[in-house]
């Protein structure tokens, strides 16, 4: 990394003593910030063959192009796996949400949610197809049951998984196709002050908050994936008045724009639930991947609030009873009252 930074001097004036870790992520990509003449950037190293720069360059220029805040990619070497980016700073969404900033935040990423679904257009970004919704959702059994739990599901249980699974899929390949960034939550949404000037390019940056990270697996899926990850959030909980209140006004925006979205609110509240269901089950393999493959043990700290996510809508739904069942009892958990579409 060190020849390849050396190599941007001239051309960016980035000065290699300053070079910092910025921050690390759920994959084998690290970042690092660098002072250069005009500020500071970003260098994400992504290692060949565990990672791919590729998807990255190509979602940053599809997003921009959308009107979407993301990182300028200013040089790169694919090959080695390294890019140089603009810098949007330390200030997470994570870390200045509260009840008296979350609406003004909220409002902003919900805005530019609906920007980039509106430009949405079908072959520029890979589909969510079933089976890739599948293989995520057997996560769930594989590392977070078997792995992390140590329980190895009977046949009969198997079989009730999977007609939960088969039923939630139904709905989700049913829901109206746009752009799903896939991570859109609060550590990969930063706030951008008011003056616009975070970031180091040189050139100008898009106007608006947020600023959108880790957007390099987006796809072409369900319409109601990424509000679930920004209001049913792995990080942090709300109560379910506050989720509603933010998700109507969402689904207002969604259909000004003329956006897909049901016309029903009721009905678009249920496919934001089922939608959760397959994110949630997944997220719980996914974490207990991070501790037992990679070692990493700080997302076991919000394995509960997922789980809670979780709970809290099979409780409701009668189709999904049996599911509910099994995992009360795989967690010990007494029935939560809920209430049925």
């Amino acid at each position: 990394m060190n020849r390849w930074i050396e190599s941007l001097r001239d051309r960016f004036g980035l000065v290699p003593a300053s070079v910092a870790p910025a921050s690390n992520d759920a994959s084998f990509r690290r970042y690092f910030r660098i002072e250069a003449a005009q500020g500071s950037c970003i260098i994400m190293d992504a290692p060949p063959p565990q990672e791919d720069c590729r998807p990255f360059v190509h979602a940053a220029r599809v997003l921009r192009e959308a009107g979407i805040n993301v990182p300028a990619v200013l040089a790169e070497d694919l090959a080695q796996g390294f890019l140089l980016l603009s810098d949007f700073g330390n200030t997470t969404y994570l870390s200045r949400l509260d009840r008296q900033s979350a609406p003004a935040l909220y409002r902003d990423a919900s805005r530019a949610l609906v920007t980039m679904q509106t430009a949405s257009r079908p072959g520029v970004f890979a589909p969510y197809s079933r089976e890739l919704l599948d293989r995520e959702l057997m996560l769930y059994p594989q590392w977070y049951l078997a792995r992390h739990k140590g329980i190895e599901l009977s046949a009969q249980q198997q079989r009730v998984m999977r007609q939960a699974f088969d039923l939630i899929l139904q709905n989700n390949l049913a829901q109206p196709a746009v752009y799903v960034h896939r991570d859109y939550h609060s550590r990969n949404l930063m706030v951008i002050e008011d003056d616009g000037t975070h970031g180091s390019s040189g050139n100008p940056l898009n106007p608006g908050n947020p600023g959108i990270l880790d957007f390099q697996d987006a796809v072409h899926g369900p319409i109601t994936y990424d509000l679930v990850s920004l209001f049913k959030d792995a990080y942090i909980r709300w109560d379910e008045q506050e989720v509603l209140d933010w998700v109507i006004r969402y689904w207002e925006m969604a259909r000004a724009a003329g956006l897909p979205v049901r016309s029903d609110f009721a009905d678009f509240y249920r496919d934001f639930e089922w939608m959760g269901l397959q994110r949630h089950i997944k997220v719980l393999g996914i974490f207990a991947r991070l501790w037992h493959r990679d070692g990493k043990e700080n997302y076991l700290k919000d394995m509960p609030l997922v789980l809670d996510h979780m709970l809290e809508v099979l409780a409701r739904y009668v189709d999904l009873a049996p599911f509910a069942r099994l995992v009360q009892e795989i967690e010990e958990r007494k029935p939560l009252p809920g209430y049925t579409f």
